[in-house]
């Protein structure tokens, strides 16, 4: 079904309560859409991430073999950002060509029945090798369908915000990823601390993944509620197949913007080291740590509770000093500071883990990634803005994703200087993204007019 483009006028429109408007800018409804969306999709991706680490080496990957059970979990987390760049492509054209809410609403329901269908899987005690092969499928949808959400959401709130506050408004998609960390966090560590091992492991960590049913009916009322911005429906009306299919333009157009926007999202390896390899260094028995399931589960939320708190801090300083200075410099010191949080967790303190854990993936990580999005988003004309942005963060996320990984078998249970191998390894790729960062031109203060023309 094809958009129709109209050129409304904003003065001609009714702006009575209830009504939704069109052709107006509304940068609060757009940026609360993004950000309950996010947060409800997130929430089921990031439940995923944690059971990867925490809960999937024993009952998917039973092995005698502790190195081959975190590398085979932690593959099929990887596995999820293999479909992302196909449903960046798929849905970042969908959502170019026939509009950004519908492509969002898609998503969301997609996700939604993913991961409802993990909470029903079978384990490899009861059907064998069928239990990863339909545990990697359903990973495969998340990655599919988490593909469409970010590019989509900051793109409706990018095109309906005042051009001095997109930073400020587009932040909150990036606060609802966190938010939906958070619930799926705060969903697991009740269950983990108050049901005995065997019972978490064996129903007990269903239940968050069966709450998704409650993403499915909440993303259809959210979303479909939400207008196109107007510049986006104020586009000259053409035949869809008259346009030039979005990626092909990219390519033809646009591909070292493409390329930097690639290597900057390599930033994420700064989560990948704390949030994922460090949850595993810290928590299987193999490396010794002796930390639980349940103590850094409390961990994690620390840390996304300190970003919900800064990421529209940045967002609004972004607005007034430009976003490079704040990918550059929250990449290089979050990356620095990755060796001190898995020191200390080598140091067996959780005091000090929490101060090292708020202080990088927090604070100094999420400079970078309160303002990424709209800084991408700033890189790309609107016609392939959805795409540009999806296919480049998706295809820098399927690389980065492989990182916990590559980690573990660069530093298995066992190995000497852990947190130092590890450490420079993140400090390096941060270095890399950082280069891509200042490469590319700063967007601060340009009007969706001037961005028409790079």
């Amino acid at each position: 079904m094809t958009v129709t483009h109209r050129r409304d006028t904003p003065s001609t429109q009714d702006d009575t309560i209830g009504h939704d408007t069109i052709g107006r800018k509304d940068p609060k409804k757009a940026a609360m859409s993004g950000w309950i969306g996010s947060a409800l999709e997130y929430y089921d991706f990031a439940l995923y991430s944690l059971a990867a680490t925490l809960l999937f080496p024993t009952i998917f990957f039973p092995t005698e073999n502790p190195t081959v059970g975190i590398i085979a979990s932690l593959a099929t987390y990887a596995v999820g950002y293999v479909s992302r760049p196909l449903g960046a492509v798929v849905l970042g054209a969908y959502g170019d060509r026939h509009g950004r809410k519908k492509v969002l609403v898609f998503a969301m329901l997609l996700m939604g029945f993913a991961t409802f269908a993990v909470g029903l899987l079978p384990t490899y005690g009861q059907v064998g090798l069928l239990a990863p092969v339909l545990l990697v499928i359903l990973r495969l949808i998340q990655g599919f369908a988490v593909a469409g959400e970010l590019g989509g959401a900051s793109a409706m709130i990018v095109e309906h915000s005042p051009d001095a506050r997109r930073g400020f408004f587009a932040s909150f998609s990036l606060q609802g990823t966190q938010v939906g960390s958070i619930l799926a966090t705060a969903v697991l560590i009740p269950l983990a601390a108050l049901l005995p091992d065997d019972q978490f492991h064996s129903w007990g960590w269903r239940l968050p993944f069966l709450l998704s049913a409650v993403v499915i009916l909440a993303g259809y009322i959210i979303r479909r509620r939400v207008q196109e911005p107007p510049a986006y429906l104020a586009q000259p009306e053409a035949p869809s197949t008259k346009r030039r299919f979005p990626l092909a333009d990219l390519l033809r157009t646009h591909p070292w913007v493409l390329v930097r926007c690639v290597a900057m999202t390599f930033t994420n390896v700064i989560g990948m080291a704390t949030l994922i390899f460090g949850v595993s260094f810290a928590t299987q028995k193999s490396y010794g740590n002796g930390f639980s399931s349940s103590e850094f589960l409390w961990v994690t939320m620390a840390a996304n509770v300190a970003a919900v708190v800064t990421i529209p801090l940045f967002g609004a300083l972004s607005d007034r000093i430009g976003r490079r200075t704040l990918m550059v410099a929250g990449g290089i010191a979050g990356g620095l500071l990755t060796f001190v949080y898995l020191w200390a967790i080598e140091q067996g303190s959780l005091p000090l883990i929490f101060v090292c854990v708020v202080i990088v993936q927090g604070i100094l990580f999420q400079m970078w990634n309160a303002t990424f999005a709209t800084f991408f988003q700033e890189q790309f004309p609107m016609r392939m803005r959805v795409t540009g942005f999806a296919v480049s963060q998706n295809i820098g996320l399927m690389i980065a994703s492989f990182f916990p990984s590559l980690f573990t078998a660069m530093a298995p249970p066992g190995s000497a200087n852990i947190p130092l191998v590890i450490g420079l390894t993140t400090l390096g790729i941060c270095l890399v993204s950082a280069l891509a960062t200042l490469l590319s031109s700063d967007t601060k203060g340009k009007t969706l007019e001037d961005l028409e023309v790079r």
